[in-house]
């Protein structure tokens, strides 16, 4: 029975065709152009002027300025006036407008050769704070202007103004201070945690002596040298990682008392607002258990405020956020119900109340009004498709939608959440930019965005909904026709995939999430296809950890019936279909053109995952245990033993300094294929790491296109 199409209503058969149809894209156009010429118009660093009702952003050489309300714009600051202030400092002047932020409604920040200015507007004067070491990384600012900043491993601060204070001195390879931890796992972005008032600064440490060197060969110099790297791989033994508290008036440094083994991992690292207390969440290596735990500067654990425990895995992804005007009532982001919700705690580990409750993930949430009264979250809606933001009533959990219109809102809140910049787009839309009140009333039209694609000759897109292989949940499907589609015809099919957590391809927004160069693929004469399989992201905790323990058996399961429902409706020629896809999606192509020989007649796998024993601790062992925990999902999992299946033509590209998945699963593969007298193609990119970029990704992209157009066509 041929599988059942649900078109996404309003999206569905939405075709390009009205469109002028005159350009062919350039491999350049398909690459680069999408961010360039073929990018939507926008609105460089659009912003609120601190706690006022005033919107700003930069327009050519000028910041420009106008009221929520509405009411006629204005420029505030020209690239004129800022090169006046720097001349008067004896300062080289801007090319070019620089990234402003407001410190408050009087003052912007911008960075000029590496000294932080400080621009007031009303008054006309610019400030110069302190310069910056040449080799400052992970620069941690306060509010009261200290700065805090590693080089080579270790931590120091100064004031702006000021001279630098070592706060530690034995970092090395192998012992790390100030730095993300992890590999930036369970939502670490940074190291260095300043206290509301600068009187305390929170770091890691990170012990990574006991974890083995991971050769990487450097080609550059005409002796190779050797790059190595701390890489723990699943199973293995990993770093780790500490907690220091520098007191800022004593010059002490105190060690948080943490509880635990050593190699467990610790996240969600905030101070409470009245700078009492550190919050730490401690998850044990296995990831099926955290422990959410208050600590006093002096390292004392006060107590645990809560645990969350699953027998999969659980995967903290964001700091507690205290409420307005509180040090002691905070929210809570966590799947624990099936879905990304938010909880209202307090200091004491009670849980006060659940504040959202649908059946849909909140995926931002934009904090309350100013009076702790109302909660602004976006959420994932229409089976994934869709952003809209909510407000809700934290008495009496009542909701009000706030966006309207099909598509994808991302929005930036007045400091006082009575005013809104909505940046909107779908499939018909490109982008407008609109302020509105709470009450959804556009207040003032910022930018609406013209068709910057009308004169490409491009093929008919549409979004698709298609039942996954469990015959009951609903996959969303992307579709490009050729140009000229012929009905009757059939066409060779590339399916791009990338098929793992924490991404998501297909959204209601402009190009449906589709890169440039799938359209470059349709207007050379294939029919191009997009699946969110289950494992994917956005739809919910079981529709990402059905895969867990045995990565791509589901995943390949649901693309097969992507490509089932695709020759359902006559579209496709099952003797020319191929795969591409990188990183995981790499993983994928060559987990697809192995586990069905007699579908796929092309592949190109760009890094791919080979063997998961390969890979590192956290995510490694997050979604399939350690190598002893899983031998038999290890063993389904790992491509190596599936080399032999292969029969058509595979081109592996990897990079030759990728430190994220190492070179030796490229080079494993090919020695299984070897082993199994399988023939396949294997291409370096020798400096670039886990992905190409800049200039060079066009070379890629050429390369892919070149071996379908070689194999497929």
């Amino acid at each position: 029975m041929k599988t059942r199409i649900l078109l996404i209503s309003l999206l569905a058969l939405f075709t390009f065709s009205t469109w002028s149809q005159e350009k062919q894209l350039s491999m350049q156009d398909a690459v680069i152009g999408q961010w360039r010429e073929y990018y939507p118009k926008y609105l460089r660093n659009l912003s609120w002027r601190g706690e006022t009702h005033q919107i700003t952003w930069i327009d050519g050489d000028s910041l420009k300025q106008v009221a929520a309300k509405g009411g006629k714009e204005q420029i505030l600051l020209t690239l004129d006036d800022l090169n006046a202030a720097l001349y008067g400092l004896s300062r080289d002047s801007l090319r070019y407008f620089p990234a402003v932020s407001w410190s408050s409604d009087a003052e912007i920040r911008f960075v000029h050769q590496k000294r932080n200015y400080t621009y007031r507007v009303d008054e006309r004067l610019l400030e110069e704070g302190g310069l910056l070491p040449e080799n400052a990384e992970n620069v941690e600012k306060s509010d009261q202007g200290w700065i805090a900043f590693t080089r080579e491993k270790n931590i120091f601060i100064q004031q702006e103004e000021g001279t630098e204070k070592a706060i530690t001195s034995d970092g090395k390879y192998g012992l790390v201070y100030g730095e993300s931890v992890h590999r930036n796992e369970f939502g670490i972005d940074k190291g260095l945690f300043w206290s509301p008032k600068a009187s305390y600064l929170a770091f890691y440490r990170m012990d990574e002596s006991m974890v083995s060197d991971y050769p990487l060969v450097d080609v550059s110099s005409r002796v190779a040298t050797l790059k190595n790297i701390k890489y723990p791989m699943a199973g293995m033994e990993s770093h780790q990682v500490s907690i220091g508290v520098y007191h800022r008036m004593t010059g002490k440094t105190i060690f948080l008392e943490v509880e635990g083994p050593k190699d467990q991992y610790l996240t969600s690292v905030v101070w409470t607002p009245d700078e009492q207390f550190l919050l730490v969440g401690i998850l044990n290596r296995e990831q099926n258990r955290f422990s959410l735990q208050l600590y006093e500067p002096g390292g004392k654990m006060v107590r645990e405020l809560f645990t969350e425990e699953h027998p999969k895995y659980v995967e903290p992804e964001k700091a507690p956020v205290f409420l307005p005007g509180s040090s002691d009532r905070f929210i809570w982001e966590s799947e624990r119900d099936g879905y990304n919700q938010v909880y209202l705690y307090d200091l004491s580990g009670n849980l006060l109340k659940q504040l959202t409750k649908e059946n849909e993930p909140v995926t931002s949430v934009y904090g309350f009004d100013a009076k702790g009264k109302h909660l602004f979250i976006e959420r994932s809606t229409n089976q994934g498709l869709e952003r809209h933001t909510f407000q809700i009533n934290v008495n009496n959990l009542k909701e009000k939608q706030l966006t309207t219109g099909p598509g994808v809102h991302q929005l930036s809140f007045s400091a006082d959440k009575k005013y809104f910049i909505d940046q909107f787009s779908n499939l018909t839309t490109p982008r407008t930019i609109g302020v509105y009140n709470l009450k959804s009333q556009m207040t003032h039209r910022l930018l609406e965005a013209e068709n910057p694609l009308v004169d490409l000759a491009l093929g008919e897109m549409s979004l698709h909904s298609v039942k996954a292989a469990d015959d009951s949940t609903l996959l969303n499907m992307r579709v490009i026709k050729p140009f000229g589609f012929e009905e009757g015809k059939k066409y060779p099919l590339i399916v791009y995939v990338y098929g793992g957590p924490h991404a998501q391809m297909i959204t209601n927004s402009w190009l449906g999430g589709a890169r440039m160069w799938e359209h470059y693929m349709a207007q050379q004469g294939y029919l191009v296809a997009v699946l969110d399989n289950r494992g994917s992201a956005h739809r919910g905790r079981d529709f990402e950890q059905i895969i867990h323990r045995q990565l791509g058996q589901v995943e390949a399961e649901d693309q097969l019936k992507g490509i089932e429902y695709l020759d359902s409706l006559g579209w496709i020629d099952k003797d020319r279909i191929g795969v591409h896809g990188w990183s995981y999606g790499g993983f994928m192509t060559i987990n697809l053109m192995t586990r069905y020989p007699k579908i796929f007649k092309v592949g190109v796998a760009g890094g791919p995952v080979i063997d998961w024993k390969f890979y590192e601790v956290m995510y490694g062992e997050r979604y399939m245990d350690t190598p002893e925990e899983n031998p038999d999902g290890y063993a389904q999992a790992s491509l190596l033993t599936k080399a032999e299946n292969l029969s058509g033509k595979l081109l592996i590209i990897h990079g030759g300094l990728d430190n994220v998945v190492v070179l030796q699963h490229s080079q494993e593969f090919l020695n299984a294929c070897i082993r199994s007298a399988k023939q396949v193609d294997f291409f370096v990119y020798p400096q670039h790491e886990h992905n190409v970029r800049g200039m060079d990704r066009i070379h890629l992209m050429q390369k892919v296109t070149d071996y379908f157009e070689d194999y497929l066509n």
